[in-house]
């Protein structure tokens, strides 16, 4: 292969894959496509249908026009391993997320018993990286900004030529001296610790998913999520100054990654991992525990306000607050009685009888002393309690939020009434949602479960 130097006109093989779905240790390749370049002329076209040995879904059929019947007579890939491996020896690997491309691959091969590797360049980080203003990169963006046309989109074939006339429109387009370095740094190989083993960092796709860091005796170290795996974890092992970096880098052994439809899927499965799994270095799992609420009576009687834990109430969306002890919600509740001239001993903070210290001091407006009727100071009370009230559910029943990935894999997440698929009530989950509500992800959208 040419030096980085020139890494654009030497041998290149533009490859692009149809699978069954979008996870390489589970699912399979149906079809390959390989253009080959040397000098900036194409000077060889290879394609081939290859039998997956199990199901192609309904969704990738559509997807792809691949069906069932065309794969049946096909050769799997192990009859076609040895056409791939001598196509792309030598060659730049290049292909429309790459780490996707290349993990299937990687992974046919060592279901052989067999290495597949090659540097790897992306061309969805090389149209970022040339075009940085513009907001989409995938293939079709790709296509409409440059001009390039496709016969077979959606075909190995196909999109492996467009990958072919994107490295031809960059060659021209932009000078030797800029494209040298930016395919220097794109190609080059993300730096691990020194116990773990390189090839994982060829292996982390670019996609959204969580990431999940193990230590010595194989305990979990920490769990973190990303909008792109390939980028984020080697992020944690490039000598930054971040105690936790340094930590991560000193003690991890193993990585693990679940691939995501799109980054809420991430945020949820992060949060749902950090609960279950607690791990050592994440200063949330640490915090796990009982959640508490601050509940008012609705007849306005003494004592008005119970503080109890959240898990323990009827109906928590009808409680105020979500606090980690029981004495944040205590000086929450202080700190509003204060605030707003109610009464200590109403509300159930100050025992006794008769008028609360409050109103001897002149900041109770005297509920305890019969100058102030109880209903009115409930809705007092429920007025200075408002900021805390939890938002009510804006739908008038259950929704899904639905993510679609570059592949056309999808993931929808049902919630209703704050909670997840039927789960008890999460305040991680309420955050996420009422996030995404407040400013919808890109790539998201709500849709009715069953609904199209």
């Amino acid at each position: 292969m040419a030096g980085a130097e020139d890494a654009l006109a030497g041998r290149i093989a533009c490859v692009d894959l149809e699978t069954t779905g979008g996870h390489a240790g589970r699912d399979r390749v149906m079809e390959a496509g390989i253009v080959l370049l040397d000098g900036g002329a194409i000077v060889e076209e290879w394609s081939t249908l290859v039998n997956p040995g199990v199901r192609i879904p309904h969704a990738i059929q559509q997807f792809t026009g691949i069906t069932e019947a065309m794969v049946t007579e096909a050769p799997p890939f192990a009859k076609v391993a040895d056409d791939i491996a001598a196509r792309t020896d030598g060659c730049l690997f290049v292909a429309h997320n790459a780490r996707f491309d290349y993990g299937f691959l990687r992974s046919e091969f060592r279901r052989l018993g067999r290495r597949f590797r090659a540097p790897v360049l992306c061309t969805v980080r090389l149209s970022r990286a040339l075009t940085p203003d513009e907001r989409g990169h995938n293939l079709d963006a790709v296509m409409a900004r440059h001009g390039i046309g496709c016969e077979a989109r959606h075909r190995a074939l196909g999109d492996a030529r467009v990958l072919a006339e994107f490295i031809g429109v960059a060659r021209a387009r932009w000078p030797r001296e800029v494209l040298a370095p930016l395919v220097a740094r794109l190609t080059g190989t993300a730096q691990l610790p020194p116990q773990l083993d390189p090839g994982i960092a060829d292996e982390l796709p670019e996609s959204p998913g969580v990431y999940l860091l193990y230590g010595e005796a194989d305990a979990l170290l920490y769990v973190g999520k990303a909008g792109n795996l390939a980028m984020r974890v080697p992020a944690h092992f490039t000598g930054s100054r971040a105690r936790l970096d340094r930590e991560l880098a000193e003690r991890v052994r193993r990585i693990e990654w679940i691939e995501t439809a799109g980054e809420f899927g991430a945020l949820l499965t992060e949060a749902r991992l950090i609960k279950s799994r607690r791990p050592a270095l994440n200063r949330r799992s640490r915090d796990a525990g009982a959640l508490w609420a601050i509940r008012l009576r609705e007849d306005g009687a003494m004592p008005l306000a119970d503080i109890r834990e959240l898990d323990a109430m009827d109906d928590p969306g009808a409680s105020y607050g979500l606090f980690r002890r029981r004495v944040d919600a205590e000086r929450a509740l202080e700190g509003l009685l204060r605030e707003h001239e109610l009464c200590a001993r109403w509300l159930g903070l100050e025992p006794g009888e008769g008028s609360c210290i409050g109103f001897q001091l002149g900041r109770c407006r005297g509920v305890c002393a019969g100058r102030e009727s109880p209903a009115l100071h409930a809705v007092r009370a429920k007025l200075a309690l408002a900021g805390l009230r939890r938002r009510d559910w804006p739908f008038t029943g259950p929704i899904g939020i639905r993510e679609r990935d570059w592949r056309g894999v999808e993931e929808t997440h049902v919630f209703d009434r704050w909670c997840h698929a039927g789960e008890p009530f999460d305040p991680d989950v309420y955050r996420i949602l009422a996030g995404f509500l407040d400013r919808p992800m890109r790539g998201a959208e709500i849709v009715q479960p069953g609904g199209a």
